[in-house]
C-alpha cells in the first residue's frame, strides 16, 4: 500500500486555482477495446461524440494528425460548427503544413469560431511515421524546426506590415501581413519528454503537456518547464496540460474488475495489432515520454491514490496510456492531486470512448469543480481527498489485485 500524504485543508502553494478539461474526438466507434476495421469518419457517431463533449462540460477537444487519420484541420472546422463553446485543438506537425501556411489555416479556424482555436504542434517522436510524409530531420532537428515555427507563427499573426525570413529551415520575401485570428494570438502547445522538449516549450510555449506519471515525478517535470521559462524571461509561465485513461465504475471495486477486463482485452487487441496504425509502435520506442512510461510500468502497476501503469505495458506505451482506476470520486480525488501539483488542463480519454465521455461529464467534471469552487469560497481545500484514499487504503490495494491476471 502507498503511503498517505499528510492531509490538511491549507491549498498547496503548486495548486492552480481553476482546471479546464479536454478530451480527444473519435470519429468512428472503433476502439481498442472493440476495433472495428475502418478508415473512415462516421459521421452520426462523431456528431454524436461532439455533442456530448459539449454537453458533457469539457471545455476542448484536441483533434489527433497521423500519416493515415483525418485532416485535423477540416475535423476541427466540424468541431467549430457543431458546438458553440468546446475549443478545438488542432494537432499539427511542421512538416506537413508551411508555417504561414498554418498561420493563415489556424487564424481562419479562430475567426469561423471566434477565438476558439487552439493549436498543439507535434515535432515527432518516431522517425519511421515521419518518414511517411517525406521528413527526415532527426528528433533533435524536428525540435529546432519547431521553435523557428512558432516564432513564425506569431509574427504571422501579430506583424502589421510585410516582413522576410531566412532561417535554418523556412524562407520567405515581403510576407503578410498575414490573416488575423479572431481578437487575439491563438494559443500554442507542445508536448514531450527529451531535452530539446522542454527547451522548446519552456521558452516559447504557451501550454506544454504531459502524459500521466507519478505525482512526484510530474512535479519536477513541470518545475523543469517553469524554470527554462523564468531563465528566459518569461513573465507568463506555461499552463500544464496532463491526460489520462481514467477506468471508473459506481464503487472503486467495480471499477477495478473494469479494470481487469478492459486490460485483457486490450492487450489481445494490441497483440493482434488491430486497432489503427501499429508499424510506428513496434519494438522500443523512440520518444522519450513512452520510454518513461515503460519504466514506471517496469518499477510498478500502482502509484499514488490512483495511477495505473499496466495499461502502458500492454500497449507499449503507445501514445497516452496511463489510467486512474476507481469511482468517480476517486478518479475525481486523484485528478485534484495533479491540480495541487500544478495541472490546470486535464484531458481524460476513456477506452469505451463514448460512453466514458458521458460519464466523465455526469460523474467526474461536476465533482472536480464542485471542490475548486469551494476552494474559491473558503481558501481551504474541501474533504474529497481526504474521504476517498484510494491506493492509500487497504481495501483499494485488496480490489486492485484481486482480479490480477
Amino acid at each position: 500500500m502507498t503511503s498517505a500524504p499528510a492531509f490538511d485543508q491549507q491549498i498547496p502553494a503548486s495548486a492552480s486555482p481553476e482546471v479546464e478539461f479536454i478530451s480527444l474526438s473519435h470519429l468512428n466507434p472503433s476502439t481498442e477495446l472493440d476495433p472495428v476495421p475502418t478508415r473512415g469518419i462516421d459521421l452520426e457517431y462523431f456528431r454524436t461524440y461532439v455533442r456530448s463533449l459539449e454537453e458533457g462540460g469539457f471545455d476542448y477537444t484536441l483533434l489527433p494528425y497521423g500519416s493515415t487519420t483525418a485532416d485535423s484541420f477540416v475535423v476541427a472546422s466540424a468541431v467549430g460548427q457543431l458546438t458553440e463553446r468546446i475549443k478545438p485543438i488542432v494537432a499539427l506537425r511542421p512538416n506537413t503544413t508551411f508555417p504561414l501556411v498554418g498561420a493563415q489555416k489556424l487564424a481562419t479556424l479562430d475567426q469561423l469560431t471566434e477565438g476558439r482555436a487552439v493549436v498543439h504542434l507535434i515535432s515527432g517522436g518516431s522517425d519511421a511515421e515521419q518518414a511517411r510524409q517525406g521528413d527526415y530531420l532527426p528528433k533533435d532537428r524536428r525540435y529546432a524546426r519547431t521553435s523557428e515555427y512558432i516564432d513564425l507563427l506569431r509574427r504571422a499573426w501579430t506583424e502589421p506590415a510585410p516582413f522576410s525570413h531566412e532561417g535554418e529551415f523556412y524562407k520567405f520575401d515581403d510576407f503578410g501581413p498575414g490573416f488575423a485570428p479572431h481578437d487575439k494570438p491563438i494559443p500554442i502547445s507542445i508536448g514531450g519528454q527529451s531535452d530539446e522538449a522542454f527547451r522548446v516549450g519552456g521558452e516559447k510555449a504557451d501550454i506544454f503537456s504531459f502524459w500521466g506519471e507519478p505525482l512526484d515525478d510530474l512535479r519536477a517535470e513541470v518545475e523543469r518547464v517553469h524554470g527554462i521559462a523564468r531563465a528566459a524571461g518569461r513573465t507568463t509561465l506555461p499552463r500544464i496540460w496532463v491526460t489520462f485513461r481514467p477506468i471508473i465504475a459506481k464503487t472503486d471495486e467495480l471499477a477495478w474488475r473494469k479494470a481487469h477486463e478492459y486490460v485483457a482485452r486490450i492487450a489481445d487487441t494490441f497483440g493482434k495489432a488491430a486497432h489503427g496504425d501499429r508499424r510506428a509502435r513496434q519494438g522500443a520506442p523512440q520518444n522519450v515520454g513512452s520510454q518513461r512510461a515503460l519504466s514506471f510500468a517496469e518499477r510498478a502497476e500502482l502509484y499514488d491514490r490512483a495511477l495505473w501503469t499496466r495499461t502502458a505495458a500492454v500497449t507499449n506505451a503507445a501514445g497516452a496510456s496511463t489510467a486512474l482506476v476507481g469511482s468517480p470520486e476517486t478518479v475525481a480525488a486523484a485528478i485534484l492531486d495533479y491540480v495541487d501539483r500544478g495541472a490546470d488542463l486535464v484531458s481524460i480519454r476513456g477506452y469505451d470512448t463514448l460512453a466514458d465521455a458521458v460519464d466523465y461529464g455526469r460523474y467526474v467534471l461536476p465533482l472536480v469543480r464542485q471542490e475548486l469552487a469551494h476552494r474559491r469560497a473558503t481558501g481551504r481545500r474541501g474533504t474529497l481527498q481526504a474521504e476517498h484514499p484510494g491506493n492509500y487504503g487497504e481495501d483499494y490495494r485488496r480490489f486492485a489485485t484481486a482480479g490480477r491476471a
